[in-house]
């Protein structure tokens, strides 16, 4: 009876690691797409402003990267600080998802 509970432990916990990393790497296609459309979008709108935005964002998550690799010092980072860095592990999840699903 033992083996029997946990082969169906096994298999349910390996159909919920398929499902998850289904659903993940949906979100991460989905996120992709949403981001080229209003990419193009805003560029055919005011190509400054899409590079302006486009220019913010990579140098927010540069920041970010910055924030994860420096030393820690005593005493309390800041939230804009720890916003950033969690803003760059979310998007290098997603574009490692985003790169295995065939929109990309």
């Amino acid at each position: 009876m033992r083996v029997i509970r946990g082969i169906g432990s096994f298999l349910n916990e390996l159909l919920m690691e398929i499902a998850g990393g289904v659903v993940l790497t949906l979100v991460a296609c989905l996120v992709l797409a949403g981001l080229a459309v209003a990419f193009v979008w805003g560029w055919g709108r005011s190509p400054l402003v899409a590079g302006g935005v486009g220019g913010a964002l990579l140098a927010f998550l540069g920041y970010g990267g910055w924030e994860l690799l420096r030393h820690a010092r005593p005493g309390r980072r800041g939230r804009l600080a720890g916003v950033a860095a969690t803003t760059l592990t979310v998007t290098v999840v997603f574009v490692v998802y985003a790169s295995s699903c065939n929109c990309s």
